[in-house]
C-alpha cells in the first residue's frame, strides 16, 4: 500500500527511541531514495545508536547523525543531493549539510515549525507522523552558539520497524 493510503510501510518507517519515548517517522524513498537506503543502511548498523542531539535551536530544529557530537563528523559516505518539493513544516525530517550541496552524510535534522527558507535547499527523506512531542522535549542548546547543546540528550536507538519483531 501506498503512504498516501495512510498505510505505514514498515520497510520505510524508522522508530527513533529517546529517553522521553519513540519517535514514529516515515521515510519517503520516491522523493530521495539514496538518503534513505542511506539512512536504512546506517540504522541496520546500528550507527544512530547513542548518538547526540548536538544542535537543538528552540523554535527551529534538532539535528543528531554525528557521532562525534561537534557536527564535524559522520559515516564518511557523501550522497548527492536529492532536493524536492517537499515543504520543511513541523516534523520534517531533513539531510544536513555543509555549503556543498552534495555533501550531506549522515547527519539529519528534524523542524519544529516552518521553515520555507530551507525548502529546496536541503533533502527532505521523512516526516515524524508520531511522537514529535520527544522530540520538542530534547535538551535545547544556546543559540549564541548555533545551538550547541552541552551534555545532550542522545538517540537511545533506531530502528528500521520491518526489523522490529
Amino acid at each position: 500500500m501506498s503512504a498516501q493510503a495512510g498505510a505505514a510501510d514498515p520497510e520505510n518507517t524508522l522508530y527513533l527511541e529517546t529517553e522521553d519515548g519513540r519517535v514514529t517517522i516515515e521515510m519517503f524513498p520516491n522523493l530521495a531514495p539514496k538518503h534513505v537506503a542511506q539512512i536504512k543502511e546506517l540504522t541496520r548498523k546500528g550507527f544512530y545508536d547513542g548518538v547526540p542531539f548536538h544542535r537543538v535551536i528552540p523554535g527551529f530544529m534538532a539535528q543528531t547523525g554525528d557521532p562525534t557530537g561537534t557536527g564535524m563528523g559522520g559515516s564518511g559516505k557523501k550522497i548527492p543531493a536529492e532536493f524536492n518539493k517537499t515543504k520543511h513544516v513541523r516534523g520534517t525530517a531533513s539531510m544536513a549539510r555543509a555549503s556543498d550541496p552534495n555533501s550531506a552524510d549522515s547527519q539529519f535534522f528534524i523542524v519544529f515549525e516552518p521553515a520555507p527558507f530551507l525548502d529546496g535547499q536541503y533533502t527532505v527523506w521523512g516526516q515524524v507522523v508520531d511522537g514529535m512531542e520527544h522530540i520538542d522535549a530534547v535538551k535545547k542548546g544556546d543559540q549564541r552558539n548555533n545551538g550547541q547543546v552541552t551534555d545532550p540528550d542522545k538517540i537511545v536507538s533506531m530502528r528500521v520497524a520491518a526489523d522490529v519483531k
